[in-house]
């Protein structure tokens, strides 16, 4: 049958209208909707695209699971960023055209049809529920994902979507929080869906210093405490969109489960979900890259920081965000369209929490540069 239909609010037409009002007020508009990089790519990797640019892996058809090196490198960076020795816990990887084409294609992929149900947070990335939809499969929203009984005994659970560091709340699950969800998903079946796209940008305890160090990151779900030393029925997604300014390559990946892995591996070869072979280059050199991504984590501190203070200033109760790199904060009207339009007459853009579930509510991102981040403070604090 192909594709089946979806519907959802996510669609960045709607704020149109808001826009043409922002770019009216004086001093221009400042977007602070969309979470898209704007810093310069590593030159580590754009000196490994330049120089795998004629690679037998650029002028031929390049592997759809990854070149050896870029497998090396990605088991490189899950034992130095996230704890995880991936061969101890029998887990394979598989590269995916960045990371909104892996959640999308997920239920899909793993076969999901009418009569399963995948479960997701209320408050939450879009394309969980618009990849479930397309798989023909049943959306179940939940407030936690950590309260197993929300969702437990539901009949035809296949998959539960977890989000931590969380888009668009911030919110970081612990370990046991997660522990707790992999062991009731292994109970009834269920695969956990782990989307870890943020697990550098963590900022609990930050010190607002140089020292900060983003490898202290979140709780990974294919860390041995949380998945009790075994991939069974788990797989993480990981992007290098916000780590490395990567978005623009497309380069993220799923990895867990062997068996999983293996079956989606195989549909995305015959349908060319296929990483250019010059990308899988840089892709591996930005992972291998842990300084640039040290200097980034620097930067989204210092802006998340400013911008925490300046919607205090202009009224709104927030404080840094756990995680990720938004600040979600509940609108002052009680209507995040009421406030899109009150900030827009001063050229500010946010997201409106609608797009996420929750429509009392707002996201501004922290993914501008310094100038765009000290302009929007100053406005927000006349």
């Amino acid at each position: 049958m192909g594709f089946h239909e979806f519907s959802s609010p996510y669609d960045w037409s709607r704020i149109a209208a808001y826009k043409r009002t922002a770019k009216a007020a004086f001093g221009g508009m400042i977007d602070l909707s969309v979470g898209s990089p704007v810093d310069p790519v590593p030159d580590s990797v754009r000196k490994a695209l330049a120089v795998a640019a004629n690679d037998p892996n650029a002028y031929g058809y390049p592997a759809t699971a990854g070149t050896a090196d870029l497998r090396a490198a990605i088991a490189e960076w899950f034992s130095a960023a996230r704890d995880v020795d991936l061969q101890a816990i029998h887990a394979d990887v598989v590269p995916t055209v960045g990371s909104k084409e892996g959640v999308a294609l997920m239920a899909s992929l793993l076969h999901f049809g009418e009569d399963d149900v995948v479960v997701q947070p209320k408050v939450s990335y879009p394309t969980y529920e618009i990849g479930t939809q397309l798989a023909g499969a049943q959306v179940l929203k939940v407030d936690d994902v950590a309260d197993v009984a929300s969702w437990r005994n539901v009949p035809g659970v296949k998959a539960v979507w977890v989000n931590s560091p969380c888009n668009p709340t911030g919110e970081v699950y612990s370990a046991e929080r997660m522990a707790g969800i992999v062991a009731a998903a292994r109970e009834i079946g269920a695969v956990v869906l782990s989307d870890e796209c943020y697990a550098l940008m963590q900022w609990r305890g930050a010190t607002n210093s140089a020292d900060d160090d983003p490898l202290q990151s979140t709780p990974c779900a294919l860390r041995s405490d949380v998945c009790a030393g075994s991939a069974e029925g788990v797989l993480v997604l990981y992007s290098l969109s916000k780590q490395s300014n990567m978005a623009g390559y497309r380069t993220a990946f799923i990895a867990g489960d062997e068996s999983l892995i293996a079956s989606m591996s195989a549909y995305r070869k015959q349908i060319g979900q296929i990483i250019p072979g010059p990308v899988q280059a840089a892709m591996a050199a930005g992972l291998r890259d842990l300084e640039s991504v040290k200097v980034q984590h620097a930067r989204y501190r210092e802006r998340l920081g400013v911008l925490v203070s300046a919607l205090r200033a202009y009224g709104y109760c927030t404080d840094m965000p756990d995680g990720a790199l938004y600040v979600w904060v509940r609108a002052k009207s009680g209507d995040c369209w009421t406030d899109m339009e009150q900030l827009a007459k001063i050229g500010i853009i946010a997201s409106p929490g609608e797009f996420y579930g929750a429509p009392e509510c707002l996201r501004f991102s922290a993914t501008a540069s310094d100038e765009a981040i000290a302009s929007a403070a100053e406005r927000l604090a006349r």
